[in-house]
């Protein structure tokens, strides 16, 4: 732990505080939509895939003009005020369409944060400890999801589950959101990288398009993997209590927070395939346990679903600092994949739920996801 700046530190806190902002509605929103408000599945996968795409543009942006106009901090402190404000409107919301537009709103947010965030972390990464400081970062945002979780759990527990509560817990999301985005504004020092303005055009090196190459096989797997929100609509369906459903989220938050050190640390000493390689196993072990529709097994599954999320999450991020010339702009096209492969496929899945049925879905996530892993398995270096 030394070996990690003071200025990662304070980032890791204001990962802290805005997980735990996201964390108090993530559990309850795919049931406040589906139930409360009485939306098809269908309309939940129109939500998150809304959601995960309109960050699309703004990864590859806020990536480049990092690089090239050297412009990190006022995006990073940006992204975190318009999330900070976005989650607490959801209270007022009544419909799928504006709750779309408030989940955009604050992936726009995300979307101008990501990439800039990760450059300052990486900038302010010692030699040959990418690994550890992101796996670092990573358990203070985990660690921010499973407060956030445990929140939530104890006031559904203390007040019910009624549309009432739902909507104060959005409404409670703007004290934990204002906190992270105040520790960033006025204690994390701004990173001071070479503009580029002179440069007649942006280009990728060698190095940077070979990176791109190698994740679009992680954008693939992403494409079929479960959302989140699909775990939670399928705890639901099998008969777990929806006071219950936060605390398997604090099974994969606290799965994550266990992992994500260690797997930073093992990055740096193994590398990055053969840990891509049990994140790729993890996810496929979720959603076969999924596919069970047994009430334990999807305990267990969410426990897996957290040993993937971090892994490869972590794995990729240190490849990236690693081998990349520009570093922003690749996080940027990072994030940008994730958000478009991860819209595509909660899109084409909440489709399947809702016009065949939630095995049918299951089944399109799993064979796509081994059918993937076994051309990894088969296939060259990263």
């Amino acid at each position: 732990m030394k070996q990690i700046d003071k200025n990662v530190v304070i980032l890791g806190w204001v990962s802290f505080f805005t997980d735990m902002a996201s964390a108090m509605i993530t559990p309850i929103l795919p049931i406040f939509i589906v139930v409360v408000l009485h939306e098809g599945v269908d309309k939940l996968g129109i939500v998150v895939a809304i959601a995960t795409f309109v960050s699309y543009a703004l990864r590859l942006l806020s990536g480049y003009i990092s690089d090239r106009y050297g412009i990190v901090k006022p995006l990073v402190v940006g992204g975190y005020a318009l999330s900070a404000l976005s989650k607490p409107l959801i209270g007022l919301s009544h419909g799928y369409k504006s709750i779309a537009g408030l989940k955009a709103l604050e992936r726009v947010g995300k979307g101008l944060r990501s990439a800039p965030k990760d450059l300052m972390i990486s900038e302010y990464s010692r030699e040959n400890a990418s690994g550890k400081t992101f796996g670092f970062h990573k358990t203070m945002d985990i660690a921010g999801e499973l407060s956030g979780t445990l929140i939530l759990f104890g006031i559904l527990w203390m007040f019910g589950q009624s549309e009432t509560v739902m909507r104060n817990i959005f409404y409670a999301t703007l004290v934990p959101g204002l906190i992270g985005l105040l520790l960033v504004a006025f204690f994390v020092r701004d990173i001071h990288i070479q503009r580029n303005e002179g440069a007649p055009q942006f280009t990728f090196t060698h190095r940077d398009k070979a990176v791109i190459r190698s994740l679009m096989f992680y954008f693939a797997f992403i494409f079929f993997m479960f959302n989140e929100a699909f775990f939670t609509m399928q705890a639901k369906g099998i008969g777990i209590a929806v006071t219950l459903i936060p605390l398997l989220f604090v099974v994969s938050t606290a799965m994550q927070t266990i992992v994500s050190y260690p797997v930073g640390v093992l990055i740096d000493r193994i590398g990055v395939r053969s840990v891509l390689v049990l994140a790729y196993l993890s996810g496929i072990a979720a959603l076969l346990l999924l596919l069970a529709q047994k009430p334990i097994l999807t305990w267990i599954a969410y426990g897996f679903l957290g040993i993937f999320t971090v892994v490869s999450l972590n794995a990729n991020r240190a490849y990236i600092s690693e081998n990349s010339d520009n570093r922003g702009a690749v996080y940027g096209v990072f994030y940008a994949g994730v958000a478009l492969f991860g819209a595509l496929g909660a899109f084409v899945c909440g489709l399947l739920w809702e016009h065949f049925g939630m095995e049918s879905a299951m089944l399109f996530s799993l064979g796509g996801s081994v059918l993937l892993f076994v051309v990894y398995l088969l296939g060259g270096k990263k």
